[in-house]
């Protein structure tokens, strides 16, 4: 399996007792290649893990790999922070969203489905998701 990691996915494969954290294990163990992410994620990871070293060691030992700079792509980010600004997306998300125009075969991996259910790719191309 290859994909896009959010947020939600990476604090459950973290934290034992994630609600979610079987259904990441699931997800980590199909996996054929890192999952693409952004710094923002990581940055959210390490935050509600309370575990930096976790979040760091992610990388390391490959399961994700940051892709996405925010400074390339600050005019899409606004963008896109504009046009969801009623929803009150993070940075993270918008990443993701540009991510998944970037990869468009990939899916996201987030247990976010509320927001990734709305989030759209090129304006109106639903982003594929894979939540539990």
């Amino acid at each position: 399996m290859k994909g896009i990691a959010d947020t939600g996915f990476l604090v459950a494969f973290g934290n034992r007792h994630d609600q979610h954290h079987d259904w990441a294990l699931a997800i980590a163990s199909e996996l054929t290649e890192p999952l693409l992410t952004c710094d923002a994620v990581m940055a959210e990871t390490a935050f509600n893990l309370r575990n930096a070293t976790f979040a760091l060691s992610l990388i390391r030992d490959g399961l994700v790999s940051p892709v996405f700079s925010v400074a390339n792509n600050l005019a899409r980010l606004e963008a896109l922070a504009g046009r969801y600004h009623d929803r009150e997306p993070d940075l993270a998300d918008l990443c993701l969203i540009c991510l998944s125009e970037d990869y468009p075969d990939l899916p996201v991996i987030t247990t976010d489905k509320k927001d990734f259910s709305v989030y759209r790719r090129f304006q109106r191309q639903t982003i594929r998701i894979v939540t539990p």
